[in-house]
């Protein structure tokens, strides 16, 4: 069989040989994507140059760009001496579609960048990206139906609305049920909700944890809502096998037979002697080649070229690991079914050779591993403006995929049961009591009790009571307290509470037995003047002679 132009020789030792070097991770790092841009940004030499008879300050040539930004590649940790001269021009082409630098009359985005003498230069506008942040609060969240939202496609602009005037009657109406004077209650059932809002339900919550692990404000950046079926997430939900593989209704959307039995063979491997089928030498890797050959030529890849942005936003989260299988979760569940299960049997197939020691090489000069991840990358991921970096985004993801296909590839068990109750919830009946708030249905307690008036005035007299009773009793016998604090709290009790207050301490008499008077205690007589009783003046012996 011919092999595949997108797995030639060339591309292949392109991928490969960004595999090992020490700069494959560069790319999905946004940090060090605005270090970079920063560098050349700020170290790129600037001078005067002409043009057809006219002079450009501050500009550079594409060779000398390519010269310049080769060299700090080389000799920067982060890439290393293996980048060549034809890497440096795909990364100044990515520069140049998002606008780092613009050719010297202002046009980037849709123009070519070429290894040659055309003028460019810095726009004035800062190019660098935002790092994605996860606020506390999502702005812009997505919104689910609410039981009583109208159908898919009513207006409400016609709808009169009638407003609510709170009058003493209506306010007897809401606070009588406590007396006994409203009718039995009976049970109302919620608007039916039909399949299109179990659908649209289905298709918010799902859109609105992406956006929330994602840590963006909005899904727009990196997908288009509208391309989004709810149908193919429940599909992928519930229409799976006991495997967790999904089952397809239109079985023309099936594998081939041929391509189905090719991989269950690689996948089942074992020693020559164990195998019942005739072989020979170089099997496998007709087998091998026969099923490349048929994901090579897929007419868009599994991922789907729609969600490419939304997979690539995920590979920032890969030093989250937990966070980032969760987001691999939901992104693979908004696939349509057929390229699900493709991609199951196809993750399947991959991780079982890998890990089979009995397999005979499949490559030459390339491990198994390598082998896998060079030969399906290209069919996985892509996007419909191909470039070399695409290729190690979709090396990327394969590599996780590969190492954690089992629970990516799994029906997230927290989400579904989320959106399950919701869904129960929307359908569960309520109770409704006739002519209160001109019928607007009242959520109330799922048991009530009728009590006569007579209980009712007695629990609105003394059943606030008791508590403050019990609190003014905790006040008096509080040995803690000082006398003080004690007079001042039973104070602000009594201005606050005089009814509670009144009914304990009934008489002033009452109130004094809290606060006995102290005995006051008789004046000490001097000591000096028990020793030495009062004496009458003597005039005394003068001291001169």
């Amino acid at each position: 069989m011919a092999q595949d132009a997108a797995f030639s020789p060339g591309r292949r030792a392109s991928v490969l040989g960004a595999l090992r070097g020490s700069y494959f991770d560069f790319f999905y790092d946004l940090e060090q994507w605005n270090e970079t841009v920063e560098l050349f940004r700020s170290r790129m030499p600037l001078r005067k140059h002409r043009c057809r008879f006219k002079s450009y300050e501050h500009c550079f040539t594409a060779a000398e760009a390519v010269d310049w930004l080769h060299d700090l590649l080389r000799y920067n940790q982060n890439f290393g001496p293996e980048v060549t001269r034809k890497q440096t021009v795909q990364l100044l082409k990515k520069f140049l579609k998002n606008h780092v630098i613009e050719d010297i009359k202002g046009k980037w985005g849709q123009e070519d960048f070429e290894d040659n003498g055309h003028l460019y230069r810095f726009p004035p506008s800062s190019p660098l990206k935002p790092y994605p942040k996860r606020p506390p609060y999502q702005k812009d969240a997505i919104k689910f139906p609410e039981w009583n939202d109208p159908p898919p496609g009513m207006s409400q602009e016609n709808i009169p609305v009638r407003p609510l005037v709170m009058n003493s009657e209506m306010w007897y109406k809401r606070h009588s049920i406590a007396i006994g004077e409203v009718p039995a209650c009976r049970l109302v059932y919620r608007r039916q909700l039909t399949e299109a809002n179990v659908e649209e339900i289905w298709k918010s919550m799902t859109l609105s944890h992406l956006q929330k692990i994602l840590g963006l404000d909005s899904l727009e950046e990196v997908l288009d809502i509208k391309l989004v079926k709810s149908k193919f997430i429940m599909h992928n939900v519930y229409s799976v096998s006991k495997q967790g593989v999904v089952i397809l209704d239109d079985k023309s959307k099936e594998l081939p037979h041929w391509v189905l039995s090719a991989m269950k063979c690689l996948a089942n491997w074992q020693n020559c002697s164990d195998l019942e089928q005739p072989m020979y030498l170089g099997f496998e890797k007709d087998v091998f080649k026969t099923i490349a050959d048929y994901y090579g030529h897929l007419k868009e890849p599994l991922l789907t070229f729609h969600l490419f942005d939304a997979f690539v936003s995920v590979l920032g989260l890969l030093q989250e690991e937990k966070m980032a299988i969760e987001a691999f979760q939901i992104c693979c569940l908004l696939l349509p079914p057929e390229n699900r299960r493709k991609l199951q049997l196809l993750m399947k197939m991959m991780t079982r050779i890998c890990s089979n020691k009995e397999m005979p090489p499949l490559g030459d000069g390339l491990g198994t591993r390598t082998l896998m991840i060079q030969t399906f990358s290209h069919c996985i991921l892509c996007s419909k403006d191909e470039v070399d970096l695409d290729e190690l985004l979709a090396a990327r993801l394969v590599t996780f995929l590969m190492d954690n296909y089992q629970d990516i590839l799994k029906v997230p068990l927290a989400l579904q049961t989320s959106i399950e109750e919701r869904v129960a919830h929307l359908r569960r009946v309520q109770i409704k009591y006739p002519g209160a708030d001109m019928d607007i249905t009242l959520s109330a307690p799922s048991f009530c009790r009728q009590i006569s008036p007579e209980e009712f005035e007695y629990q609105r007299a003394y059943g606030s009571q008791e508590p403050l009773a019990a609190l003014l009793e905790e006040v008096i016998t509080d040995a803690k307290l000082s006398r003080k604090e004690k007079k001042k709290k039973l104070k602000q009790f009594q201005k606050s509470y005089p009814e509670v207050y009144q009914e304990r301490f009934p008489t002033p008499e009452s109130e004094a037995l809290l606060f006995p008077e102290k005995p006051k205690p008789k004046p000490q007589m001097l000591m000096w003047a028990l020793k030495n009783p009062f004496q009458p003046f003597q005039r005394t012996r003068s001291f001169r002679m």
